[in-house]
């Protein structure tokens, strides 16, 4: 609870970003055919906004090595729904080499049970102190150094699927900055251990009480009612209910 109030007070702290480069700032790769992350991204250097699209040619862990190579070893924080095991044992490959000096990534609370064993490999690869979950569905990485605050945001996960996705790369302190300040929040108000016993509806109440005033909790009529709720706790026969992945923690017919 301390560690949670913490987090709402500093979430109190305007987090309103306006940043927003120029057109011709930025350089738009129309290389909806290229093979290769390194191809259709072209060289990164500093002050950059590179924003292309791809149609899953290349991965998400494929535009991070790119930008490990311009930056050199760095610090790494990556924001994910979900991530596979080839990704995970690449991201490890990289840590483990030293061109990534530290990593830690944000996942959805729904990823423990909905991919089970990518969410072990995760653990088993990285410890549960490099991991947290939360409502989460944005997608970005920051790679960090001495020299360089690159931020990558796109609508790809940590795996590979071949979808039209779209990436933006940029080397920018203050939105760097911004992320890094709303991650630090996030794994100050929890240990990895006690985020991992944390049941699906813990996770959905705390999201909800993380953004009120210090103290409050989210509703439970709210929590019940959510779409989040209804997607992943479905009590109808063809709904979606990632308690029969193997987690229940019913009662009376309602997840608690």
């Amino acid at each position: 609870m301390v560690a949670q109030i913490a987090y709402q007070e500093a979430m109190k702290t305007p987090r309103v970003s306006a940043h927003r480069r120029t057109p011709e700032e930025r350089t738009i790769r129309r290389s909806l055919n290229a093979k290769a992350a390194e191809e259709a991204v072209g060289p990164i250097t500093r002050g950059c906004e590179i924003y292309g699209l791809s149609k899953g040619q290349f991965s998400l862990v494929d535009l991070v090595l790119h930008c490990l190579r311009a930056s050199g070893p760095a610090d790494v924080v990556i924001s994910t729904w979900t991530a596979a095991g080839a990704d995970i044992e690449f991201a490890y490959k990289l840590l483990s080499e030293g061109s990534i000096r530290s990593l830690r990534f944000l996942v959805d609370f729904s990823f423990p049970a909905r991919a089970r064993s990518y969410c072990a490999a995760l653990r088993e690869r990285f410890g549960d102190e490099a991991i947290r979950i939360t409502k989460n569905h944005c997608k970005f990485v920051l790679i960090r150094n001495e020299a360089w605050n690159l931020v990558l945001r796109t609508s790809m996960n940590l795996n590979e699927n071949r979808r039209l996705e779209n990436y933006e790369i940029s080397d920018d302190r203050d939105l760097a900055d911004y992320l890094a300040s709303v991650v630090d929040s996030l794994f100050a108000a929890e240990t990895g251990a006690a985020a991992f016993g944390k049941r699906p509806w813990d996770h959905c109440k705390a999201f909800e009480g993380f953004w009120q005033e210090a103290g409050a909790e989210g509703s439970e009529a709210a929590m019940r009612n959510s779409t989040d709720v209804k997607k992943y706790f479905g009590d109808g026969p063809l709904d979606n209910d990632i308690r029969r992945a193997g987690i229940c923690h019913a009662k009376g017919g309602m997840l608690r």
